[in-house]
């Protein structure tokens, strides 16, 4: 009588070979997604971080047939999103959809109840996005260096917008300020909006407007410059900073998904792979356009040294311009 022989495949033999409760173990790690995942954004609804991390989301339950959905937790300037998303398990089903605002955060407050660089593990950028300096239509002045004139020839009389303290418009009003040496008085609003409304009618002399909201409104103001390392698209005619002389304004403003710190690599880089393709998708790429924003993607590590890139520069801009927030 023959002995039949089979081959077993290595991972196979592997199983039968270890421990009974090794193996139960084995067994009992079901593939990640296995459960609903839920998006914390620390901003209202209808936000531009919002409205990212609902393309996001929508796509990757598409993806994984696994619900995701979106949990806002405004407040604080996204510090109570980020406390949340701290203390969540780190399993992987919690996520922070957040921006640069947490990386400002510790060098304009005395006083955080985390460590943004400690306790969250940076996943995978979504967007990049910048702003652009405006004057209203009516203003006389046709450039920057017009604009640094006319602040000089007018000490203590000129003002610049943003979108609030401590925010990216912010910085990069003071960076201004400093490198040309001109005065200016910051005036900070409560979002884009408001502010539109005053440049356009000529109630402020300048302001720094995030792109996505000042795309819409552009024939209504005259755009001077734009932050970034390079010229938008949108606008080819409106040099950088960086090409009038200035300099720090190269760091662009991004979104990105973070993780409680603790939460396995292997299911962060396969988030980051998965968002990465999600970002190159037709569909997915005509709408950031519509936003004035460029697709992020890439790596967890990659995600990681941008920030570690960025954090000094916004240290030094916080340091030399004394901005600070309270909570």
């Amino acid at each position: 009588m023959k002995m039949i022989r089979r081959a077993f495949p290595a991972a196979t033999l592997a199983l039968l070979t270890c421990s009974p409760w090794a193996l139960s173990s084995a067994l009992a790690q079901p593939a990640y997604p296995s459960a609903p995942i839920k998006i914390i954004v620390p901003y209202p609804a209808g936000g531009a971080s919002d409205a990212v991390a609902r393309m996001i989301g929508e796509k990757l339950q598409q993806a994984w047939g696994q619900p995701v959905y979106i949990d806002n937790k405004p407040g604080a300037s996204g510090i109570i999103g980020t406390q949340a998303t701290i203390k969540s398990p780190a399993d992987g089903y919690t996520l922070l959809a957040h921006n640069v605002v947490l990386i400002q955060q510790p060098a304009v407050m005395e006083k955080l109840s985390f460590n943004a660089f400690k306790d969250l593990l940076p996943v995978v950028m979504t967007i990049r996005t910048t702003n652009l300096f405006v004057v209203p239509n009516d203003s006389p002045v046709k450039s920057v260096a017009e604009f640094v004139a006319q602040a000089k020839a007018n000490p203590n009389k000129l003002s610049y917008g943003s979108y609030g303290i401590a925010s990216g418009a912010h910085f990069q009003g003071e960076l201004l300020k400093m490198q040309a040496g001109i005065d200016l008085a910051h005036v900070p609003f409560q979002g884009s909006a408001p502010m539109i409304t005053n440049i356009v009618g000529g109630q402020l002399p300048s302001a720094f407007i995030d792109v996505p909201s000042a795309l819409p409104h552009i024939k209504s103001m005259r755009p001077l410059a734009v932050g970034g390392p390079q010229r938008l698209q949108e606008l080819p005619n409106v040099p950088t900073f960086a090409e009038l002389g200035y300099k720090s304004f190269e760091p662009m403003g991004w979104h990105g998904l973070f993780l409680p710190a603790g939460a396995p690599p292997a299911v962060a880089q396969k988030i980051a792979n998965e968002v990465s393709n999600i970002l190159r998708m037709p569909d997915v790429l005509a709408k950031l356009k519509t936003l004035g924003v460029i697709a992020g993607g890439g790596t967890p590590e990659e995600f990681a040294q941008q920030i570690k890139a960025d954090a000094p520069v916004y240290a030094e801009i916080a340091k030399a311009a004394n901005i600070r927030l309270t909570q």
